[in-house]
């Protein structure tokens, strides 16, 4: 798998870093350096680990599943992003809600690992493909960070016209890189 596709996954999950960032982001009266660093960090490193994870519990399956790997990272990446399509039609006030209500590690901890599910499931069919995990799992953690930092900085002005419909975006990307996987197997 080339990096641009790589780059491309990790754009598709990091919109729920940077959705999450958008909402907190959105309300006054916060250090929004801070909150950004915080969150680049947090979840970025949990972007890439769920990854290596993944690709991990997935490794231990790879013989049994290499006649299939295509199909499943294709389904994979299509129930993830219709997962997205499907949060981005939801009613935003639930999602902002569940987003700014924390004040502690523990619930910054908390989205982080709820953000970082797809990643998880992301590594299984990295390892479903035998693609190394190193450089994908740093570029996703990477692109999750500038997400994040981004999502804060950009919250003010986003939010209102944007809201979590940029989940919808990330469900496309990701349904997009299922269908490219399948197709080059196939053709």
């Amino acid at each position: 798998m080339d990096i641009l596709t790589i780059v491309i996954i990790g754009i598709g999950l990091a919109m729920d870093c940077f959705s999450v960032a958008l909402a907190r982001g959105a309300h006054p009266g916060i250090n929004k350096i801070r909150l950004a660093l915080v969150f680049a960090f947090v979840f970025g490193l949990f972007q890439a680990g769920m990854t290596v994870i993944g690709w991990a519990a997935g490794s231990l399956f790879i013989d049994i599943i290499t006649p299939y790997d295509h199909w499943v990272a294709f389904i994979i990446l299509v129930v993830i992003g219709l997962k997205m399509i499907i949060e981005g039609f939801k009613d935003e006030t639930t999602e902002i809600k569940k987003s700014t209500n924390f004040q502690h590690v523990t619930s910054i901890l908390l989205l982080a690992v709820a953000t970082s599910m797809d990643a998880l499931a992301i590594g299984l069919g990295f390892a479903f493909l035998n693609i190394d995990i190193i450089i994908p799992s740093l570029i996703i953690g990477l692109i999750a960070a500038i997400f994040a930092i981004a999502g804060v900085f950009l919250g003010t002005k986003l939010e209102k016209i944007l809201g979590n419909k940029i989940e919808i975006l990330g469900g496309i990307i990701l349904i997009g890189i299922g269908i490219k996987i399948l197709s080059e197997h196939l053709f």
